[in-house]
């Protein structure tokens, strides 16, 4: 089901969606989980991955941390994005295991802690993950991708516009924050496709 309007600003669509899918009850949302891990274990860009990033929710985003013990079977190594210190909306991509210690960013998001992060050997390179799964707040039967606004993953991956290693990005989102078009910004890194609890749409 598409959401409506693609008439309204950027700002106005984003609040639209992001009230759309913290309106979920709980049961909504662990249900809605579910379905999209399981539209994720069939994708062949997530079955091929040795090295997935993935994100921890806040604010009703769905929820891809159902997959992990999955990937974990698998021996799949599993990072997150990290808010990147003394640099503008970049991320860095840091190593989830077990053992991680995790803190609470200025987003109120969980997230591998400083020190943890900061030892080299702790992270990869965007370019050199085989696959990202990557929050949204809109997206299109295209595969178009409406953020945060923040621009954390156009900044950091705005190396895929050049030619050289990138990874696989997939889209994540609840079904009602489909609306019929999204506008294409020169700065937008392209997904490869938007996973749903209802399915998914490619580019």
């Amino acid at each position: 089901m598409e959401s409506r309007p693609y008439d309204m600003d950027k700002r106005a669509l984003r609040r639209f969606l992001r009230r759309q899918r913290q309106s979920l009850s709980s049961h909504d949302q662990r249900l809605a989980a579910r379905r999209l891990c399981q539209h994720l274990k069939a994708l062949p860009e997530i079955r091929r991955a040795r090295r997935v990033s993935l994100y921890l929710p806040v604010n009703g985003e769905i929820d891809p941390t159902p997959l992990l013990p999955w990937l974990r079977k698998r021996h799949v190594e599993v990072y997150l994005p990290v808010l990147r210190p003394f640099s503008t909306n970049i991320l860095w991509f840091v190593a989830y295991r077990p053992t991680t210690p995790m803190v609470k960013n200025r987003f109120g998001i969980w997230e591998p802690e400083l020190r943890f992060s900061a030892q080299r050997h702790n992270r990869l390179p965007a370019w050199a993950l085989d696959t990202l799964i990557v929050p949204l707040v809109g997206f299109d039967g295209n595969a178009n991708r409406m953020g945060m606004g923040g621009g954390f993953y156009d900044r950091s991956l705005a190396f895929m516009h050049r030619p050289g290693p990138s990874p696989t990005l997939i889209g994540v989102a609840h079904a009602c924050q489909r609306v019929a078009s999204l506008p294409v910004e020169p700065w937008d890194v392209p997904l490869q496709a938007v996973v749903s609890d209802q399915g998914f749409v490619r580019r």
